[in-house]
Formats: C-alpha cells, structure tokens, sequence
C-alpha cells in the first residue's frame, strides 16, 4: 500500500489551505507547526522552477535530533526528493524543483540574500527572527515561476517579541490566549516608513494609506495546540505531561499559548509553594551528594555605591522523597581576597558537616575567566571542585529549578538567612539582586549531570524524552 502523507484534520489542515500571502501557525508547543512547514513546501513540487527556502535562527536547529532535517527524511524521499547537505541542506525533487534549509543568526545575515528570488519562503520559529529580517526578506517574496510568492512562518508565543505586536489582533490582549472565532480569518497590511497599517480589506487599506492596490498583503494566524496534534498524542502521551511540568511562563508560553505573559516577580519562585513538610529543622542525612555553588560578585561596589554580594546555596537531593533541599546560603560582601578565603573556609565547614560536597564556581569567557577558574580549582586542592562557563540569559537558567520548585518538590532548612533568600527568589526577576537566584539555579544544574539516588517526583508524570515533536 502507498504511504500517504497529507496534513492532519484541524489547524494543521486550515494551514496548508489558506489563500493568504502570509501565514503564521502555532502559538504552542506540540502542535504540528514543523510538520505542516514540511508539508506546504510540496504544495508546487511537480513545478520545476519553484524554489523555497525553509529558514531557522541557527544552522544547529536545522539539523540537531529531531530538527527539520530529520522531519524532512519522514516525508520527501516519497516525492521523490533526493537530499544534499552541501553547501547547503537541500531537497531536489525529479522536476527540478527545490526545499533549501538555512539560517540567519545575525541581522546582517539577511544580505546574503540580496537579489535573491524565492517562491516560498519559510520561517520556523519567527519569534526568533527579527523584524528587519522578516521584511527584507519579505521583499525576496518573488518569482517567475508562475505561482503567486507567499510566507508560511510557524511560531510559540513571545510577548516581548514583534511578532506578538504583529498578530495581536488575533489574541485576546486582556488573557494572552488566541480568539477561536479569529483563526484563520484574512486581514490586510502594508508597511509604510516602517509603519505597518491593518485593514479588513485590501480596497479599505488603499483608501485609508494611498499606496498601490498591489502593495498590500494579505496576512492570518491560525492557532494550534498539542491537542491538535493527534498523532503526537498517540505516539508520546506523555510529551503534555513534560509541557505541565515546565515552570509557570513556559507552561502559559507553550501549552496555553500565551502571547501576553512575561518573566515577573512572583511567577518564577514563591514560599507557598514550598509544601508544610518542607520545612526542616535540620540538614536531612539522605542526601548522598551536596553541591555549594557560588555565584560570584562581578564587582566590589555597583552604580549606586552599594556592594555587590558574594552568595554561595548548597542544594542536595534526597534519596526518600526525590526532593531538592536548600540547607544553606551563604552572603557576603568582601574584597576579592576575603572572598577567596572565604570559599575556602565554607568548603571546609561544609566537609565537615556534609561529607560529601562539591563545589562549583562560575567562569567567565575569555582567557582571563579560564586562568581565574583554574587558579580556584588549585587553591581549593582537596576539594571536589567544577567550574562551568554561565551560558543563556538569568531567566532561562532559572527556569529548571523553578519547575521543580513550583510543584512542590523543595525544601528548606528553617535558618536567619531564610528572609533574605526567600524574598530574592520571590522578586525574581525584577529585583536588584539575582545573586541568590543564580547561585540555586546553577547548583540544581549541577545536581542534574549525575545520578543523585531520588525517585523521580510523583507530581512531575511522565518524564520521558519525546523525539517526534511535530
């Protein structure tokens, strides 16, 4: 029997048969958007003067586990396309038509399109693309092939992207969640001096702008969740338990679609949720490895004359209950050599008491950040000691421990730096300091390199990793 590939019934279908110049499907995870990408790229494959060009953000996300490359091998060899991966990730098919993956991680790398003409051009991702790039390469959008050029672009709601303000009429400003009745439906816009004007009809634009009656396009949203995607369901049920489990900004981002929700204080850490039997008066004697990870302070005085923190959190794991612990945070504002004497002292009171610990210092990039660590590593000789470059931005390396924390599944030594630590977490990540916030961020990561001898978290569901996310 011939394999049949075709979209599933739903948003993934309304996607491929839009008459719109401009589409833009998704607004969570899970929901198809790659797949039905993939798909559209087909719609003119027997033409063989059509051109398209699939883009992502970075040349990692075409082909990493699971990317588009991957997803295209599921589908084209039945078109009968033949692939390529130099000089670039292509798709030729036997009339001669083409699918090209490639990247544009800087801004200035839309130039290298210049005088380029493509049929159909494709953006996964679009939040990760700037707006600059969207419409320079919106002015690409041409061809002589004989179909009419258009944009398919797939996306996951950001608030603080362009795209959110592109699309907003078709999301709820008051919740952040996408209208029903509005998906789909065509609006009209054309960019003039930057500015972009809406209308509800292509004569009602050139009424109210002057521009030419060519000059508009015609643009919709088409929301989509994971409960669309049927065959996802099917193959990996426990993919949606894994969206629930993330921290409260990704689950609304990703799961609900949220174009509206942005980091605040309050939404990443807060006391209630840690559960009344995780207040502990003592150190429980059930964790087989601590870490004491320091978080250092860049400097001895900041901007308004007050002096940086030095903070250091040990953070274990407990083998009866597979619960995170806090037993200790450590906060001090001290010279660069007062600092250095004391990590040394607290890794000696922490072997002590501990046992078993491990210490991790951040480093910073370059040569000098690299000869800092190792000086550390030397000085503290006799310790188990790591150093790890800080990679992404405050919020995402919180964004772990921050799941952990709003399910329950943390508990904290009942000590006087409670107050101090307690309220940093909560003003996260809108208050001045984010010492301590980095510090427990980067111990839990380091908890998670290695087997720490707990259950895996009743609340968390089905952990397993999901390699057919379409």
């Amino acid at each position: 029997m011939p394999e049949i590939i075709g979209p599933q019934k739903g948003p993934q279908e309304r996607f491929l048969a839009s008459p719109a110049d401009i589409v833009i499907y998704g607004g969570a995870a899970g929901g198809g958007k790659s797949y039905g990408l993939l798909l559209e790229a087909l719609r003119h494959v027997n033409n063989p003067k059509f051109g398209v060009v699939i883009f992502r953000r970075n040349a990692n996300q075409i082909t990493s586990e699971g990317g588009l490359w991957d997803t295209s091998m599921q589908i084209y060899p039945y078109a009968g396309g033949k692939p390529s991966r130099s000089p670039r990730p292509t798709w030729k098919f036997p009339s001669g038509a083409k699918v090209t993956f490639a990247h544009m991680q800087y801004d200035t790398d839309k130039l290298s399109w210049q005088g380029s003409q493509i049929a159909m051009i494709g953006f996964d991702e679009l939040t990760h693309f700037s707006r600059s790039q969207f419409f320079y390469m919106l002015s690409r959008n041409r061809t002589l092939c004989g179909v009419k050029p258009y944009i398919r672009a797939t996306t996951n709601p950001d608030a603080e992207s362009w795209v959110a303000e592109f699309i907003q009429w078709w999301w709820n400003p008051d919740t952040g969640y996408a209208i029903p009745e509005r998906s789909g439906q065509i609006r009209y816009m054309v960019q003039i001096d930057n500015i972009v004007h809406w209308a509800g009809s292509r004569e009602q634009l050139v009424e109210e702008t002057g521009c030419e009656e060519a000059d508009p396009k015609s643009v919709t949203f088409i929301a989509s969740s994971i409960e669309d995607n049927k065959m996802l369901m099917d193959a990996d049920p426990g993919y949606i338990s894994n969206l629930k489990a993330m921290a409260i900004v990704d689950r609304e981002r990703l799961l609900m679609g949220n174009w509206k929700i942005k980091p605040a204080a309050g939404l990443y850490f807060q006391r209630s949720q840690i559960p009344g039997d995780g207040w502990l008066d003592e150190a429980p004697d059930d964790v087989p490895l601590w870490v004491r990870c320091w978080d250092l302070a860049a400097t001895e005085v900041d901007d308004e004359g007050e002096a940086c923190y030095t903070a250091g959190v040990l953070i274990g794991k407990r083998r009866s209950n597979g619960r995170y612990v806090i037993a200790n945070v450590s906060r001090v504002r001290l010279n660069a050599g007062g600092v250095r004497d004391h990590i040394l002292a607290t890794a000696r009171m922490d072997k002590k008491k501990y046992k078993h610990v491990r210490v991790r210092l951040p480093q910073d990039p370059g040569q000098a950040g690299k000869d800092q660590a190792e000086n550390f590593v030397k000085f503290l000789s006799g310790f188990s000691v790591v150093t790890e470059r800080e990679t992404g931005s405050k919020e995402s390396r919180a964004e772990p421990m921050a799941a952990q924390w709003q399910h329950g599944n943390f508990e904290i030594v009942v000590a006087p730096w409670n107050e101090a630590y307690l309220n940093e977490l909560e003003g996260f990540p809108e208050g001045k300091y984010k010492d301590q916030v980095d510090a427990s961020a980067d111990g839990f990561a380091e908890l998670q390199k290695g087997y720490t001898g707990g259950p895996p978290p009743s609340s968390i569901g089905n952990a397993k990793e999901s390699y057919w996310r379409r």
